[in-house]
């Protein structure tokens, strides 16, 4: 079978442990500083920005959909980089692999991990290490509601109707 067609068996359905997926996530997040990096030299080459903080909000939103894409194709391949080191698959949630409307439709709603401990510190005047302590906190917090999920899956997978399952090492 061709791999946009190939079935995942029911038995193997199971979710990765939560550690093993946070590990791959803060994998994802070292791996994702290589993107960032190329893609903000891109921006603000082609847009001659020469101040750091200059055209900061088109560069968030040319970052939104740079991750867009990244996020949208490899999880229409089933498995980023990360989720290749540590043995992760995505699928829909019949165990078929992930259209692209489905990994994008995943990709917008993973930003319930970023978005509510931002706009909690939005209005008010911060330090950065205690904006960080209150987006780990909530980080923390979302990752272990997987935990009072009946399949052990991220919240936001359910509503996308994807996945995280266990993929086997592949035999040399």
């Amino acid at each position: 079978m061709s791999e946009s067609t190939e079935f995942i068996d029911r038995g193997s359905m199971q979710a990765p442990r939560l550690l093993r997926r946070m590990a791959c996530w803060l994998y994802e997040g070292l791996l994702l500083f290589g993107v960032v990096f190329i893609s903000g030299y891109l921006f603000s080459t082609l847009s001659q920005t020469r101040h750091a903080l200059d055209n900061r909000h088109g560069l968030q939103a040319f970052l939104f959909l740079v991750f867009a894409i990244y996020f949208t194709w490899f999880g229409h391949k089933g498995q980023t980089l990360a989720m290749k080191t540590w043995h992760i698959r995505l699928v829909s949630a019949s165990g078929n692999p992930v259209t692209q409307t489905r990994a994008l439709c995943r990709y917008v709603l993973s930003w319930i991990w970023f978005l509510p401990p931002l706009a909690v510190v939005a209005p008010y005047e911060l330090t950065g290490s205690e904006t960080l302590v209150i987006c780990v906190g909530w980080i923390m917090v979302w990752a272990l509601t997987s935990r009072f999920q009946a399949q052990g899956q991220f919240w936001h997978d359910i509503w996308a109707g994807t996945r995280l399952v266990n993929e086997p090492p592949a035999s040399r």
